[in-house]
């Protein structure tokens, strides 16, 4: 199992995972560039770059993306609301490991496997799950709110993971839900990441015995509630 820091982008600024309606002053470098190439000095394999405002459909930092992803430090995984073949393709093309897909793209199965089998293994779909339930969003058309429908409708497309949240009742992720993850994981023909849900690193191994491929962290490494360069030496493989 490895680990996946997060660097999240909001109005033309890293901000904090923990409170990204505002800028962490206490981020360990001030440029995205800067805090990629911390990560990876610590030893982390990949990271989570997110663009909070195109996910939420408010903008973009694209350039920020860009800037990121084209330097070349580190593997990333660009999470931007992409849901057309050509911002997926402008994401691989300049240089993203991975893409990440929101849970909707199901709803066009046929594009979603010609994306997989144009970068297999490289593509990402992520939702959010309560209650072993899809979060819905006002999707158009009906979605298979199963968490385990949608595994069934991703079955043998050639994808890079499903990457879980697991959502309780007050909509927050406070704590893995390790059964649903693990039975996720046993369904599944190919790798489970989840995001959430960490405090210690005993959660990060309850999580690698059940079966999850990678963890995405956000505030817990941040905040200096983990040992970065001890999590990323213990995760990385």
């Amino acid at each position: 199992m490895i680990t996946i820091p997060t660097i999240a982008l909001r109005g033309g600024a890293c901000v904090s995972p923990a409170a990204p309606e505002i800028s962490d002053p206490n981020l360990p470098l001030g440029s995205p560039v800067g805090l990629a190439r911390a990560w990876a000095s610590a030893g982390f394999p990949q990271l989570h770059v997110a663009d909070l405002d195109a996910l939420g459909g408010s903008g973009t930092n694209v350039t920020l993306m860009d800037e990121i992803v084209r330097d070349g430090g580190i593997g990333i995984q660009a999470a931007s609301g992409a849901h057309t073949t050509d911002a997926v393709d402008r994401l691989f093309d300049a240089g993203a490991a991975r893409v990440v897909l929101d849970v909707s793209a199901v709803e066009e199965p046929a594009w979603l496997a010609t994306i997989a089998d144009t970068y297999p293994g490289s593509v990402v779909v992520a939702t959010d799950v309560r209650e072993r339930r899809v979060v819905t969003r006002g999707w158009v058309r009906n979605l298979p709110v199963n968490i385990f429908d949608v595994v069934e409708e991703l079955e043998g497309m050639p994808l890079g993971g499903l990457l879980i949240s697991v959502v309780h009742g007050g909509g927050s992720a406070t704590s893995a839900d390790l059964s649903l993850l693990e039975d996720i994981a046993e369904a599944c023909d190919f790798p489970v990441l989840t995001v959430g849900g960490v405090v210690t690193m005993n959660d990060l191994r309850a999580l690698e015995h059940r079966g999850v491929s990678a963890v995405v962290l956000g505030s817990v490494l941040y905040s200096g509630a983990l040992d970065a360069r001890a999590v990323a030496q213990e995760f990385s493989s």
